[in-house]
């Protein structure tokens, strides 16, 4: 711990230097300066572990207060009460904010469900033929949870006390085991849904929904870089990861399976068919065999239902209009266009009550059959909507993207089921049983966010109900835990909206002081082009997640850059993909690497804080890549946005 303790230090020696070298002096400081202090003050005080909420409000009070002075001094006490008291309400009804201690909620009963042993094991027995396949079901089980609970502390310590003495005892280097760890932990950091998002949305005002749609596939990348990685690291040494026993592979079969398969054969679906007939030879219920035929069916069933869903949708008919609808606010009726057009129409006068507007013009009354003319026209405009009916009962072709998918899909469920063991599909009601209710949860509050069928808060409050209806399926709902998460809820939430109201009082006081305005013309001043804005900002977000975490960065900092956006000409819905996806490296980056804390915590007592850093630093190296692939590429998160929201 030493040698982290000196690195802190020196990083915080070299703050309050810079900070001191580059004030003018006194008698030359104007308030911009004062501002700057400000910003410097703050991370030193941060990284001397003040609490950061507090901090922020305490410090952005006294420096309000300075700001006011300078203009009134009569009044600085009460503009600096009321600028807190308007800072802290509109946090308050900041309506974004309410799906945060609801998806934290939702976290807590699912990581109280006692479902990641289940979903880790099924995962490790179902690649267990992959190259590495400990690190890479960790991974995969650690993006999994994480993506459901979103708390990195909790799915790393779990990951820690389940996977790693796997992976030490099956002959893994502790660097990889503890690296794949603690990548896979902060995935849910970054994949929706996510509160590090939802953060930065109420800040820079994006919305949340774009966000989480842009932010699926830079987390699925990663995650898939992460996988890439293991496995290519497996292949070439595979003394880093040593492939599993065939102990270890071994499935214990119930012994209705066994005897099915030595009898009639161990495919399941012949086996299971073929025992239907032989079942008392066999001395094993139909019922129990049926049961496991439609478990066994349960992809077929479920791929053929979303093909004939897709086909209705592909295939329905195209509604025509017939030629009398006309679409509002473009034009009128056929009996309108008969007048005269222009203006707002009077309606026609009665039958022998001239209208007295209509009398007092130059022009002379028309005669009431003039306006009942149009009527002859009726059989023809009754005569179209017959022949639209009969176009829309005609379905359209399904387009060669439907049958390619379909073929694909049939093609691999045949290969699927050729291949379909007892073995397998003990593996498989393992997944049903911990992985497929988890990604359910998971598609449905992202799905009804995506698809615009719910806003996050509500999207948010259906996963807490989600959560309490699978912490009671697996039998641990009860009063206690119930209590705990609530407890833990609440004191997540009361942290991130402090953090808000302190970030909001301390933005107030740096652009009162002009801080903000001093930022902005020194940074347009060096003439920058967009790209080498986007490089520096990066760079300055990726050296700050080395001393403070993420929410820190983001209410601190994030308000200093969004302001710079219009200029370059930057989405701010790209630049938050770039900052969710740099901001993975405040969890794996030394000396406040809390990833790295969580993991030593519940280790062996021989892995060390050191073995941990250098485990994490290819998958840092990995983000990097991810990062740029992301700025090379940004159709990686703005081609889903850009089709769902046009």
């Amino acid at each position: 711990m030493k040698k982290e303790i000196w690195f802190g230090l020196t990083i915080l020696i070299g703050v309050v230097i810079g900070v001191f070298v580059l004030m003018p002096a006194p008698s030359q400081m104007t308030n911009g300066h004062l501002g700057l202090l400000m910003l410097g003050l703050i991370v030193v005080a941060i990284m001397m572990g003040f609490p950061t909420a507090f901090t922020l409000m305490g410090m952005g009070m006294m420096f309000a207060w300075l700001a006011f002075r300078s203009q009134n001094p009569d009044l600085a006490v009460q503009q600096t009460l009321d600028l807190m008291v308007q800072r802290a309400y509109s946090v308050m009804s900041n309506d974004v904010l309410i799906s945060i201690p609801l998806f934290v909620f939702m976290g807590y009963l699912v990581e109280r469900a006692n479902l990641i042993e289940k979903l880790f094991k099924s995962l490790h027995l179902a690649m267990a033929r992959v190259p590495g396949s400990l690190a890479v079901a960790t991974v995969i089980t650690c993006a999994v949870f994480a993506t459901a609970t979103g708390i990195v502390g909790a799915v790393v310590t779990l990951m820690g006390l389940l996977a790693m003495p796997a992976m030490l005892k099956a002959g893994y280097s502790t660097r990889l085991a503890a690296g794949a760890i603690t990548a896979g932990g902060c995935l849910g950091i970054l994949i929706p849904p996510s509160v590090l998002l939802i953060v930065y949305g109420a800040t820079a005002g994006v919305s949340v929904v774009k966000l989480y749609a842009g932010a699926f596939f830079p987390g699925i990348m990663l995650a898939g870089l992460y996988v890439g990685y293991i496995i290519i690291v497996a292949k070439l040494k595979p003394s880093l990861a040593p492939p599993l026993s065939e102990e270890d592979r071994k499935v214990a079969l119930p012994p209705y399976a066994e005897k099915i398969s030595t009898t009639f054969s161990n495919n399941v679906l012949r086996g299971l068919v073929g025992s239907l007939n032989g079942s008392l030879k066999l001395n094993v219920p139909n019922r129990t065999i049926l049961t496991q035929l439609f478990v066994a069916l349960l992809p077929a069933l479920v791929f053929t239902m979303a093909m004939g869903l897709t086909y209705r949708m592909v295939t329905a008919p195209v509604e025509v209009v017939s030629s009398d609808v006309v679409e509002m606010g473009t034009g009128f009726s056929d009996e309108a266009s008969q007048t005269e057009s222009g203006g707002l129409q009077e309606p026609p006068a009665e039958a022998g009550k001239p209208d007295a507007a209509t009398s007092a013009t130059a022009e002379p009354e028309k005669p009431a059959a003039a306006v009942a003319a149009p009527a002859p026209a009726a059989p023809v405009a009754e005569s179209k909507p017959a022949s639209a009916e009969q176009a829309s009962a005609e379905r359209v072709p399904a387009p060669m993207g439907w049958w390619i998918t379909f073929g694909l899909g049939a093609a691999a469920l045949a290969v699927f089921y050729a291949i379909f063991t007892f073995a397998r599909l003990e593996i498989f009601k393992m997944l049903l049983e911990s992985f497929f209710p988890l990604a359910m949860l998971i598609l449905a509050v992202l799905g009804t966010i995506v698809f615009g069928l719910a806003t996050p808060t509500e999207a948010a409050a259906m996963g807490s109900m989600g959560g309490l209806i699978l912490a009671a399926a697996y039998r641990r709902l009860n009063i206690g835990v119930v209590r705990e998460s609530v407890y833990l809820t609440a004191k997540t939430s009361a942290m991130v909206c402090w953090l808000f109201v302190g970030s909001s009082i301390f933005s107030a006081a740096f652009a009162l002081l002009g801080g903000q305005e001093l930022i902005n013309q020194w940074v347009l001043s060096m003439d920058l082009t967009p790209v080498q804005f986007m490089l520096l900002a990066q760079a300055i977000i990726f050296l700050l997640g080395w001393p403070l975490e993420w929410t820190e960065i983001i209410v601190i900092f994030m308000p200093i850059f969004i302001p710079l956006l219009p200029h370059f000409n930057i989405d701010p819905l790209f630049f938050g993909l770039l900052v969710a996806l740099n901001l993975q490296t405040a969890f794996l980056s030394p000396p406040v690497a809390m990833a790295a804390f969580y993991l030593k915590g519940v280790s062996p007592p021989h892995v060390t804080l050191n073995q941990i850093f250098l485990g994490m630093l290819p998958f840092m190296a990995i983000q990097v890549f991810a990062l740029a692939m992301l700025y090379i590429f940004p159709a990686i998160g703005l081609w889903l946005p850009s089709v769902l929201y046009k």
